[in-house]
């Protein structure tokens, strides 16, 4: 018992953070609450490198502590800490501030059990847990559209992780263990295989907002806050396709889930991107963007266990897209929402209009950004798999990507009339640190690549 709680001491720090945020917050005290949950964090994350390496088991097979949950903690703790960040802009000085900094601890903590997740069980409580925590956080705003948004995102959450639990139990029933390492013994037993497989793509599907499951995204995202529109886009999204990661590793080849994923990936970034040509509300066109990302990780997802490449590919891409995708967030929120107004955005705001393009080109999959790498490694997964047409597809899609981020890139400098926007300090060190690491990703990546192949 020692041993398996020495190996989840980052979990314990999570979870002791998120209740001394919580605490902080109960004396009234929001701004020690922000302190406790960035320096908790950056210490779990600390507490995480001394884990690389490792690859094991713990609780009896129930949690992994591997290459994948390691680099979950090692990308969604400091996404988390830019989150919040950004969280300060929207919540400072109203009540209950400190419970948003606690709750998007929690939901983080879920979005590690997910991808650590050896057991159905903990499937099931990544995604509550999770779950409970993002719904009062698109709700936090109390409005009308807040509310809506969150009412959807409820209402299909529990339709989504109702579905899974029911196709859990065909795993259980069939294989006698929740462990999905027990998966291999029912290859006497297809169709329970393939209905629980099934299920767990509905419950899982939902959270990465993969089509068809993505109908909740653009409303909670356009409900909600923006720092939880940006935060919903990545961290748990991130969390519930490492868990589908780790799922597929153990399902037998024959259940044919190689070409459910491709078809998925297809449908996820092809409406994606034809969806988001139309939009004229940046966080609308950014959420159904994230939808289209979702389908290139199914990319890596379908070469696991059959390439080499499939695992780092996954988490390559999963740290490029947490930098672009938060730091296309937080420059719309010192722009705004709509399309009008990013205009002349590249004239009262120079810097921030190049962050900008930076994170919308490597969003495409332009060199020498960590975007390309990360799709690089993607595409060569798929191939090495024999599905060179959805590698194909996919380049496609990223063409099909340009027209759709140029939507915003040509009003910054296009546009009339200058755009005045103001810069508040939190909000330019999140733009900061994202730029940077979307070009370190990108740069580093890149010369490990040639090393190896010089």
């Amino acid at each position: 018992m020692g041993r398996d709680l020495a190996l989840i001491i980052p979990e314990i720090a999570v979870l002791l953070t998120a209740v001394g945020a919580l605490i902080a917050e109960m004396l009234r005290q929001p701004r020690i609450s922000l302190i406790i949950a960035v320096i908790g964090l950056v210490v779990a994350t600390g507490l995480a490198l001394r884990l690389l390496g490792t690859d094991t088991t713990i609780f009896g097979g129930s949690f992994r502590i591997d290459t994948l949950s390691i680099w979950a903690k090692l990308i969604l703790l400091p996404a988390t800490v830019l989150a919040m960040l950004l969280a300060r802009v929207d919540v400072r000085g109203s009540a209950r501030e400190g419970t948003v900094y606690s709750l998007l601890i929690f939901s983080t903590l879920g979005a590690l059990v997910l991808a650590g997740a050896g057991d159905t069980m903990f499937l099931v409580l990544g995604t509550l847990l999770t779950g409970l925590a993002t719904f009062a956080l698109v709700a936090y705003p109390d409005t009308d559209p807040a509310t809506e948004a969150a009412m959807k995102f409820f209402v299909f959450a529990s339709v989504t992780t109702s579905i899974m639990i029911f196709g859990l139990s065909y795993w259980f029933g069939a294989s006698g263990s929740t462990l999905i390492a027990d998966l291999p013994a029912m290859d006497a037993m297809p169709l329970a295989v393939i209905l629980g497989f099934v299920a767990v793509v509905v419950g899982l599907g939902y959270k990465a907002s993969l089509v068809p499951f993505h109908f909740w995204a653009p409303d909670a995202y356009e409900g909600a806050p923006l720092s939880i529109a940006a935060y919903l886009s990545v961290v748990p999204k991130i969390g519930a396709l490492f868990a589908l990661t780790q799922v597929v590793r153990h399902l037998p080849p024959e259940t044919g889930w190689a070409a459910v994923m491709a078809g998925l990936a297809v449908l996820s970034m092809t409406y994606g991107y034809l969806a988001a040509l139309v939009q004229d509300n940046v966080i609308r066109l950014l959420a159904y963007s994230s939808i289209a990302q979702s389908g290139y990780f199914l990319l890596g997802i379908l070469a696991v266990g059959s390439s080499e490449l499939a695992l780092p590919s996954i988490i390559l891409f999963a740290a490029a897209y947490a930098a672009m995708n938060l730091g296309a967030f937080a420059v719309a929120a010192i722009a705004g929402r709509t399309l009008n107004d990013f205009s002349g955005l590249g004239r009262s705001r120079p810097l921030i209009a190049i962050a900008m393009v930076v994170f919308l080109l490597s969003l495409v999959g332009i060199p020498p950004l960590a975007g390309f790498v990360g799709k690089f490694l993607l595409f060569a997964a798929a191939i090495d798999v024999q599905f060179t047409w959805l590698a194909v597809v996919a380049i496609i899609n990223s063409a099909l990507s340009l027209a759709v981020y140029l939507r915003i890139v040509v009003p910054m400098y296009r546009g009339g009339d200058s755009a005045s926007v103001e810069l508040d300090a939190w909000l330019g060190f999140v733009v900061f640190a994202t730029v940077a690491a979307t070009f370190i990703i990108g740069l580093g990546a890149q010369f490990m690549i040639v090393r190896d192949i010089v």
